[in-house]
Protein backbone atom coordinates (compact mmCIF):
# COMPACT_ATOMS: atom_id res chain seq x y z
CA UNK A 1 0.00 0.00 0.00
CA UNK A 2 1.25 3.47 -0.84
CA UNK A 3 2.17 5.84 1.96
CA UNK A 4 0.56 8.96 0.55
CA UNK A 5 -2.48 11.19 0.89
CA UNK A 6 -4.47 13.45 -1.40
CA UNK A 7 -5.89 16.93 -0.84
CA UNK A 8 -8.12 17.90 -3.73
CA UNK A 9 -6.27 17.05 -6.93
CA UNK A 10 -2.83 17.12 -5.30
CA UNK A 11 -1.11 14.00 -4.00
CA UNK A 12 1.61 14.04 -1.34
CA UNK A 13 4.09 11.40 -0.20
CA UNK A 14 4.32 10.94 3.57
CA UNK A 15 7.69 10.89 5.31
CA UNK A 16 8.56 7.77 7.28
CA UNK A 17 7.58 7.70 10.96
CA UNK A 18 9.84 6.81 13.85
CA UNK A 19 8.69 3.71 15.76
CA UNK A 20 6.04 4.34 18.39
CA UNK A 21 2.37 4.95 19.15
CA UNK A 22 0.75 8.01 17.57
CA UNK A 23 -2.49 9.46 18.96
CA UNK A 24 -4.17 11.24 16.07
CA UNK A 25 -7.11 13.62 16.53
CA UNK A 26 -9.71 13.32 13.76
CA UNK A 27 -12.65 15.58 12.78
CA UNK A 28 -15.70 15.66 15.04
CA UNK A 29 -17.92 16.31 12.03
CA UNK A 30 -16.43 18.33 9.21
CA UNK A 31 -13.82 16.17 7.46
CA UNK A 32 -11.98 19.33 6.41
CA UNK A 33 -10.84 19.81 10.00
CA UNK A 34 -8.14 17.13 9.85
CA UNK A 35 -4.65 18.63 10.22
CA UNK A 36 -1.83 18.25 7.68
CA UNK A 37 0.28 16.55 10.32
CA UNK A 38 -2.62 14.21 11.05
CA UNK A 39 -2.83 13.21 7.39
CA UNK A 40 0.92 12.70 7.17
CA UNK A 41 0.88 10.46 10.25
CA UNK A 42 -2.07 8.35 9.10
CA UNK A 43 -0.53 7.98 5.64
CA UNK A 44 2.81 6.78 7.01
CA UNK A 45 1.64 4.53 9.86
CA UNK A 46 2.19 0.78 9.60
CA UNK A 47 -1.31 0.29 11.01
CA UNK A 48 -4.19 2.50 12.17
CA UNK A 49 -6.25 1.38 15.16
CA UNK A 50 -9.82 2.72 15.23
CA UNK A 51 -13.06 2.31 17.17
CA UNK A 52 -15.05 1.51 14.03
CA UNK A 53 -13.24 0.81 10.77
CA UNK A 54 -16.33 1.89 8.80
CA UNK A 55 -16.23 5.37 10.36
CA UNK A 56 -12.50 5.82 9.83
CA UNK A 57 -12.85 4.50 6.26
CA UNK A 58 -14.87 7.62 5.36
CA UNK A 59 -11.95 9.85 6.36
CA UNK A 60 -9.54 7.57 4.47
CA UNK A 61 -11.68 7.73 1.33
CA UNK A 62 -11.81 11.54 1.48
CA UNK A 63 -8.01 11.84 1.48
CA UNK A 64 -7.11 8.67 -0.46
CA UNK A 65 -5.33 7.15 2.54
CA UNK A 66 -4.39 3.52 2.02
CA UNK A 67 -3.09 2.04 5.27
CA UNK A 68 -4.26 -1.10 7.11
CA UNK A 69 -7.13 -0.48 9.54
CA UNK A 70 -7.76 -2.60 12.62
CA UNK A 71 -10.53 -2.30 15.24
CA UNK A 72 -9.55 -1.27 18.77
CA UNK A 73 -12.47 -0.62 21.10
CA UNK A 74 -13.69 -1.39 24.60
CA UNK A 75 -14.94 -4.85 23.62
CA UNK A 76 -11.71 -6.18 22.10
CA UNK A 77 -9.04 -4.03 23.76
CA UNK A 78 -8.01 -6.51 26.45
CA UNK A 79 -7.59 -9.26 23.87
CA UNK A 80 -5.74 -7.29 21.19
CA UNK A 81 -3.59 -4.99 23.36
CA UNK A 82 -0.77 -7.54 24.05
CA UNK A 83 -0.21 -8.13 20.32
CA UNK A 84 -0.25 -4.39 19.60
CA UNK A 85 2.38 -3.82 22.28
CA UNK A 86 4.54 -6.60 20.81
CA UNK A 87 4.44 -4.90 17.41
CA UNK A 88 5.33 -1.55 18.96
CA UNK A 89 8.27 -3.09 20.84
CA UNK A 90 9.43 -4.62 17.54
CA UNK A 91 9.62 -1.14 15.97
CA UNK A 92 6.24 -0.58 14.34
CA UNK A 93 4.70 2.86 13.95
CA UNK A 94 1.04 2.53 14.90
CA UNK A 95 -1.60 5.27 14.94
CA UNK A 96 -4.65 5.31 17.21
CA UNK A 97 -7.80 7.27 16.34
CA UNK A 98 -11.28 7.46 17.82
CA UNK A 99 -14.48 7.77 15.82
CA UNK A 100 -14.28 11.55 16.23
CA UNK A 101 -12.11 14.04 18.05
CA UNK A 102 -9.08 13.43 20.24
CA UNK A 103 -8.36 9.83 21.32
CA UNK A 104 -8.67 8.92 25.01
CA UNK A 105 -11.19 11.74 25.74
CA UNK A 106 -14.12 9.47 26.71
CA UNK A 107 -12.80 6.99 24.12
CA UNK A 108 -10.70 3.80 24.27
CA UNK A 109 -6.92 3.97 24.47
CA UNK A 110 -5.96 4.91 28.02
CA UNK A 111 -4.66 1.46 28.99
CA UNK A 112 -2.77 1.07 25.72
CA UNK A 113 -1.01 4.39 26.27
CA UNK A 114 -0.26 3.60 29.90
CA UNK A 115 1.26 0.21 29.08
CA UNK A 116 3.23 1.63 26.14
CA UNK A 117 4.75 4.25 28.43
CA UNK A 118 5.58 1.58 31.01
CA UNK A 119 7.45 -0.39 28.33
CA UNK A 120 9.44 2.63 27.20
CA UNK A 121 7.61 2.92 23.88
CA UNK A 122 7.50 6.43 22.41
CA UNK A 123 4.00 7.97 22.50
CA UNK A 124 3.26 11.03 20.36
CA UNK A 125 0.12 13.17 20.26
CA UNK A 126 -1.02 14.69 16.97
CA UNK A 127 -3.43 17.37 18.26
CA UNK A 128 -6.55 18.55 16.52
CA UNK A 129 -10.35 18.68 16.90
CA UNK A 130 -12.04 18.21 20.28
CA UNK A 131 -15.75 18.51 21.05
CA UNK A 132 -14.86 19.55 24.61
CA UNK A 133 -12.82 22.59 23.57
CA UNK A 134 -15.07 23.48 20.63
CA UNK A 135 -18.13 23.50 22.88
CA UNK A 136 -16.32 25.49 25.56
CA UNK A 137 -15.27 28.36 23.30
CA UNK A 138 -18.75 28.54 21.74
CA UNK A 139 -20.60 28.55 25.06
CA UNK A 140 -19.69 32.07 26.15
CA UNK A 141 -18.92 30.71 29.63
CA UNK A 142 -15.65 31.31 31.54
CA UNK A 143 -12.93 29.23 29.90
CA UNK A 144 -9.93 29.86 32.13
CA UNK A 145 -10.82 26.79 34.20
CA UNK A 146 -13.20 23.96 33.37
CA UNK A 147 -14.02 20.44 34.50
CA UNK A 148 -14.85 17.65 32.06
CA UNK A 149 -17.28 15.05 33.43
CA UNK A 150 -17.27 12.69 30.43
CA UNK A 151 -20.53 10.96 29.53
CA UNK A 152 -23.23 11.57 32.15
CA UNK A 153 -24.77 8.45 33.78
CA UNK A 154 -27.81 7.04 32.01
CA UNK A 155 -29.78 6.43 35.22
CA UNK A 156 -31.35 9.52 36.74
CA UNK A 157 -30.37 8.66 40.31
CA UNK A 158 -26.70 8.32 39.39
CA UNK A 159 -26.86 11.43 37.22
CA UNK A 160 -28.39 13.64 39.92
CA UNK A 161 -25.85 12.34 42.44
CA UNK A 162 -23.01 13.31 40.12
CA UNK A 163 -24.43 16.78 39.45
CA UNK A 164 -24.90 17.37 43.18
CA UNK A 165 -21.29 16.33 43.80
CA UNK A 166 -20.05 19.19 41.62
CA UNK A 167 -22.69 21.77 42.57
CA UNK A 168 -20.19 23.90 44.48
CA UNK A 169 -17.44 23.67 41.87
CA UNK A 170 -16.52 27.19 40.79
CA UNK A 171 -15.75 26.32 37.16
CA UNK A 172 -17.53 25.64 33.90
CA UNK A 173 -18.68 22.01 33.77
CA UNK A 174 -18.61 20.07 30.48
CA UNK A 175 -20.20 16.71 29.69
CA UNK A 176 -21.33 14.57 26.77
CA UNK A 177 -25.01 13.66 26.65
CA UNK A 178 -27.30 11.62 24.42
CA UNK A 179 -30.05 13.42 22.44
CA UNK A 180 -32.47 10.90 23.96
CA UNK A 181 -31.67 12.03 27.52
CA UNK A 182 -30.83 15.70 27.12
CA UNK A 183 -34.32 16.91 28.09
CA UNK A 184 -34.31 14.84 31.31
CA UNK A 185 -30.79 16.01 32.12
CA UNK A 186 -31.76 19.66 31.70
CA UNK A 187 -34.61 19.11 34.15
CA UNK A 188 -32.12 17.67 36.64
CA UNK A 189 -29.80 20.64 36.21
CA UNK A 190 -32.62 23.12 36.77
CA UNK A 191 -33.47 21.28 39.99
CA UNK A 192 -29.99 20.60 41.37
CA UNK A 193 -28.02 23.59 40.04
CA UNK A 194 -30.53 26.45 40.22
CA UNK A 195 -29.52 29.76 38.72
CA UNK A 196 -26.84 28.29 36.46
CA UNK A 197 -27.14 28.73 32.70
CA UNK A 198 -26.28 25.99 30.25
CA UNK A 199 -25.19 25.72 26.64
CA UNK A 200 -26.39 22.77 24.58
CA UNK A 201 -23.96 22.40 21.66
CA UNK A 202 -25.35 20.01 19.06
CA UNK A 203 -23.84 18.69 15.81
CA UNK A 204 -20.65 20.72 16.24
CA UNK A 205 -18.82 21.58 12.97
CA UNK A 206 -21.57 19.88 10.95
CA UNK A 207 -24.15 21.35 8.57
CA UNK A 208 -26.84 21.67 11.24
CA UNK A 209 -24.63 22.93 14.08
CA UNK A 210 -26.66 24.54 16.86
CA UNK A 211 -25.82 26.06 20.24
CA UNK A 212 -28.70 26.85 22.62
CA UNK A 213 -27.72 29.04 25.57
CA UNK A 214 -29.61 30.12 28.68
CA UNK A 215 -31.88 28.80 31.42
CA UNK A 216 -31.91 24.98 31.40
CA UNK A 217 -35.66 24.76 32.04
CA UNK A 218 -36.44 27.00 29.09
CA UNK A 219 -34.09 25.12 26.79
CA UNK A 220 -35.67 21.85 27.95
CA UNK A 221 -39.10 23.18 26.99
CA UNK A 222 -37.77 24.26 23.60
CA UNK A 223 -36.21 20.87 22.86
CA UNK A 224 -39.19 18.91 24.18
CA UNK A 225 -41.43 20.73 21.70
CA UNK A 226 -39.48 19.25 18.79
CA UNK A 227 -40.58 16.05 17.09
CA UNK A 228 -37.06 14.66 17.45
CA UNK A 229 -33.67 15.65 18.82
CA UNK A 230 -30.74 14.36 16.81
CA UNK A 231 -26.97 14.56 16.84
CA UNK A 232 -24.14 14.35 19.33
CA UNK A 233 -24.40 16.82 22.19
CA UNK A 234 -21.77 18.61 24.25
CA UNK A 235 -23.40 20.06 27.36
CA UNK A 236 -21.86 22.97 29.23
CA UNK A 237 -22.92 24.33 32.63
CA UNK A 238 -21.87 27.82 33.66
CA UNK A 239 -20.12 28.24 37.02
CA UNK A 240 -22.06 29.71 39.96
CA UNK A 241 -22.37 33.46 39.51
CA UNK A 242 -23.43 35.56 42.48
CA UNK A 243 -24.12 38.49 40.17
CA UNK A 244 -26.98 36.73 38.42
CA UNK A 245 -30.22 38.71 38.82
CA UNK A 246 -32.65 37.17 41.28
CA UNK A 247 -36.33 37.79 41.82
CA UNK A 248 -37.14 39.92 44.87
CA UNK A 249 -38.51 37.95 47.84
CA UNK A 250 -41.67 40.08 48.02
CA UNK A 251 -42.39 39.64 44.32
CA UNK A 252 -41.80 35.90 44.56
CA UNK A 253 -44.19 35.61 47.50
CA UNK A 254 -46.90 37.46 45.60
CA UNK A 255 -46.32 35.23 42.58
CA UNK A 256 -46.64 32.11 44.73
CA UNK A 257 -49.85 33.34 46.33
CA UNK A 258 -51.38 34.01 42.91
CA UNK A 259 -50.30 30.62 41.58
CA UNK A 260 -51.74 28.72 44.56
CA UNK A 261 -55.20 30.07 43.77
CA UNK A 262 -55.32 28.06 40.56
CA UNK A 263 -52.67 25.33 40.96
CA UNK A 264 -51.54 22.67 43.36
CA UNK A 265 -48.46 23.50 45.48
CA UNK A 266 -46.36 21.01 43.52
CA UNK A 267 -47.31 22.37 40.10
CA UNK A 268 -46.92 25.97 41.27
CA UNK A 269 -43.45 25.20 42.60
CA UNK A 270 -42.45 23.53 39.31
CA UNK A 271 -43.59 26.38 37.07
CA UNK A 272 -42.23 29.20 39.25
CA UNK A 273 -38.89 27.43 39.62
CA UNK A 274 -38.62 27.07 35.83
CA UNK A 275 -39.59 30.70 35.28
CA UNK A 276 -36.84 32.05 37.51
CA UNK A 277 -34.18 29.38 37.22
CA UNK A 278 -34.67 28.28 40.82
CA UNK A 279 -34.74 24.84 42.35
CA UNK A 280 -38.20 23.31 42.70
CA UNK A 281 -37.41 22.17 46.23
CA UNK A 282 -36.43 25.74 47.13
CA UNK A 283 -39.75 27.17 45.91
CA UNK A 284 -41.74 24.31 47.43
CA UNK A 285 -40.03 25.00 50.76
CA UNK A 286 -41.21 28.62 50.54
CA UNK A 287 -44.77 27.43 49.85
CA UNK A 288 -44.72 25.21 52.94
CA UNK A 289 -43.29 28.03 55.03
CA UNK A 290 -46.02 30.38 53.83
CA UNK A 291 -48.69 27.82 54.70
CA UNK A 292 -47.22 27.52 58.19
CA UNK A 293 -47.34 31.28 58.56
CA UNK A 294 -43.55 31.73 58.58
Amino acid sequence: MSKSYTIGAASFAADALAPGLYLVATPIGNLGDITIRGLQTLAAADQVLCEDTRTTAKLFARYALKRPLAPYHEHNAAKTRPEILKRLEAGAAIALVSDAGTPLVSDPGYKLVREAIAKGIAVTSIPGPSAVITGLILSGFPSGRFLFLGFLPQKQGERTKLLAEFAATQTTLIAFESPHRIAATLKDIAEILPGRDVAVARELTKLHEEVLRGNPARIEEQLSARSAIKGEITLLIAPPDETLPTVAAGDLKAEIEAALKIQSPSKAATEIAKRHGLGKSEVYGMILAMKDGA
